[in-house]
């Protein structure tokens, strides 16, 4: 039995013509608390939290928009989720802001806000009941769950796919109440295809709508159009279901596998979890970023009792859910909507998280807000005090989202108050360890990884982090047990491999560390810092030849590294080939116009090349001079090349002086090598003869 239209469900046009001017004035006061509690992100830092792999450290989406961003996004996966726009609309941000990271919270709340009033526009249209869809609007607008969607700029994902959710379920409004067309149709595709491509876990809005068709649209009478009800909603599954695969294939690596946690262990966290959003929403406190699995496992009470709690609303729900549709309505709205991220395809590690409530529990506010509303007409309670009662709420979850976005200004306000909020939570110590790493407090940051590998001793990237401080320090042993431990738990790990590599080199075992930069190179054969590190291992090894193509690589990659067209021209020089070697140490000149040492190396050629018509001796002293001055007359390899400079001009007397002082820097700091390379130079000088290269 289908439960009879009640009189809320007046038709459109009345609604609009008796309630503009109320609309306007709501529309006004959602749009006003939701910038007291959210305005303060305009204030914010990017926090160390996916910010930096969706925008500070993303150099496409720091590319603004363009054709081959525009290509990009939508041939590749981004942080291993397929959603295009979301990432169009960081890289319009950038367009727009630069790295100001204001701009990108400005976005977010702009967002939010228009969700916010389509929900209060679409919820008073489909069910005429004015105040009651206000209410939902402006506890979906502030509650203190929304903060993480809200104030994180690597969740644009959330409140970007929440606007097109709602545009989804505007235009099947307009289709339901307007004769049927098949262009009406198609905008209600049309907007949830985009939804799809802001955020996937949006596949079940076509189960929503099916639930709205039940309440308050009640198009399931008569009996005998239900069938074509569930037709009329095919092609969005279809939608649905391509959206799962493309998640699934760009999503694969995040997927926790079973040998980790067990299918039992997933379904028991499941049940756990819609009961901890549900206490949430009641009681907001402690709220974190992230929740950590219990390091021994979900006590089985928890679940038993977490799993009879959802039996007995669910049961509950079903039972009235002819008398008082929207409970039913409300209740399904959550349970389906949590489905995508109630864990049984886990991705990521966290138990739970704020994040996943943004969209399900709408049906849950609408549901107790007509709860409440049909118990206030029941106990005779004046509008007055039912007013009182809902401004008291929204006033309070007000003050409670306005604390919780503070958290939210920077990384160590963030972690800091997770590590208050939670117990043995291994990322929030690491996320505080690399924001106190970045601010320089590098001995709290140690602490903070230690801790970390406390909880999860596996955790790689830790261990990466904490080798490279201990490198910093010198303590090279210690770094590469760090870095060895890392490999070994993750052996795609490139940074680990790379890491090893330069620690290695540093202890002067090249041997081993060059395998550990073409293991690096295997896993992220773009980086051209990698292929740069591997060339000047090769080149102090002699292998020149391998050492000129790493080089080469590296400038294909990045044309505007002046270290690599310095040490591409170093190696070209000491295989006799002077004329390339010029090339490129010019090259690295004009990247660099001011380097010291891209200074020098110009003027030794220029002073000491083999062929005359290299030489140029004025040339040669005007920029070993300026590399001098830059240095403060203290470098020997500079005064070496400075004295050849002289000597080339024809100026000896200078060219003997400057050599002598040359000469006891390098005595002084046991420079052997430098010190017989300029007692024969010495004697050239004296007899007034430059010095020139042996001819290769």
């Amino acid at each position: 039995m289908i439960p009879k239209p009640s009189p809320a469900n007046v038709p459109l046009g009345a609604v609009r013509q008796g309630q503009r001017w109320q609309a306007a004035g709501i529309c006004c006061a959602l749009a006003a608390i939701t910038f007291v509690v959210f305005g303060q992100t305009l204030t914010h830092d990017f926090v160390g939290y996916d910010d930096q792999d969706y925008v500070s450290e993303n150099s496409l989406v720091q590319g603004g928009l363009s054709v081959n961003g525009l290509v990009w996004a939508f041939t590749h996966a981004d942080c291993h989720l397929y959603h295009p726009l979301t990432i169009l609309s960081l890289m319009a941000d950038h367009q727009l802001y630069g790295m100001r990271a204001g701009g990108y919270h400005f976005t977010n709340l702009l967002l939010h806000t228009a969700s916010v009033l389509l929900l209060f526009l679409v919820l008073r249209q489909m069910t005429g009941a004015f105040w009651r869809s206000a209410f939902v609007a402006a506890i979906f607008a502030i509650h203190p769950l929304r903060v993480e969607s809200v104030a994180w700029v690597a969740e644009r994902k959330d409140v970007l796919s929440g606007l097109f959710f709602m545009l989804t379920l505007a235009a099947y409004l307009r289709y339901v109440r307007q004769p049927p067309a098949p262009s009406r149709y198609l905008l209600v595709a049309g907007a949830f295809l985009p939804a799809l491509l802001c955020k996937p876990t949006v596949v079940t809005l076509p189960f929503v709508l099916l639930l709205l068709d039940y309440w308050p649209l009640r198009r399931f009478a008569p009996p005998a159009k239900r069938s074509r009800l569930i037709l009329e909603k095919i092609p969005l599954l279809a939608l649905a279901l391509g959206s799962c695969a493309g998640t699934f294939l760009a999503a694969h690596k995040l997927i926790v596998p079973l040998v980790s946690v067990s299918l039992g262990g997933r379904i028991g966290n499941g049940l756990v979890s819609y009961a901890v959003y549900l206490r949430q929403m009641v009681w907001p406190e402690g709220l974190a970023v992230p929740y950590p699995y219990p390091l021994h496992g979900l006590l089985p009470w928890e679940v038993v009792l977490s799993g009879a709690l959802l039996a007995a609303f669910s049961a509950g729900a079903w039972w009235q859910r002819r008398q008082r549709p929207w409970l039913w309505v409300g209740w399904v709205w959550y349970v389906v909507m949590l489905l995508p991220m109630a864990g049984f395809f886990q991705i990521g590690d966290q138990a739970h998280a704020d994040r996943h409530t943004y969209l399900p529990q709408i049906g849950i506010y609408a549901g107790l807000t007509w709860l409440a509303a049909e118990w206030g007409a029941k106990w005779r309670i004046g509008r007055v005090t039912l007013g009182t009662l809902a401004a008291a709420v929204i006033a309070a979850l007000m003050v409670c989202a306005w604390k919780q976005t503070s958290y939210w200004k920077n990384s160590e306000t963030l972690w800091t108050r997770a590590l208050a909020c939670t117990t043995n939570n291994y990322l929030a110590n690491f996320n505080l360890g690399n924001a106190l790493r970045k601010q320089g407090k590098v001995n709290e940051a140690v602490a903070r990884y230690q801790k970390a590998l406390e909880i999860d001793p596996r955790h790689a990237q830790a261990h990466v982090n904490l080798g490279a401080i201990l490198s910093q320090k010198g303590r090279l042993n210690e770094a590469i047990s760090q870095f060895q431990t890392a490999v070994q738990f993750e052996p795609d790990n490139a940074e680990a491999h790379y890491n090893l590599a330069l620690a290695l080199g540093d202890q002067g075992h090249l041997g081993e560390a060059i395998p550990q930069y073409m293991e690096a190179l295997r896993i992220q054969p773009d980086s051209a810092q990698y292929h740069y590190n591997l060339g000047n291992a090769l080149a102090r090894q002699g292998r020149l030849d391998e050492a000129v193509l790493h080089y080469q690589q590296a400038l294909q990659l990045d044309p505007g590294d002046a270290k690599a067209q310095n040490n591409l021209a170093s190696t070209l020089l000491r295989q006799g080939r002077v004329a390339e070697a010029i090339a490129h140490f010019q090259q690295a000149l004009q990247l660099r116009p001011e380097d010291p040492s891209t200074l020098s190396n110009v003027a030794w050629l220029l002073a000491a090349a083999p062929a005359a018509a290299v030489r140029d001796g004025k040339k040669a002293v005007e920029l070993a001079t300026r590399a001098n001055q830059l240095t403060g007359g203290t470098n020997q390899l500079i005064l070496h090349t400075l004295a050849a400079a002289y000597a080339e001009a024809g100026r000896f007397p200078e060219a003997l002086a400057t050599a002598q002082h040359a000469l006891g820097l390098a005595q002084g700091q046991s420079n052997a090598g430098l010190a017989g390379q300029l007692q024969s130079e010495i004697k050239l000088y004296q007899a007034g003869s430059p010095y020139h290269l042996p001819r290769p």
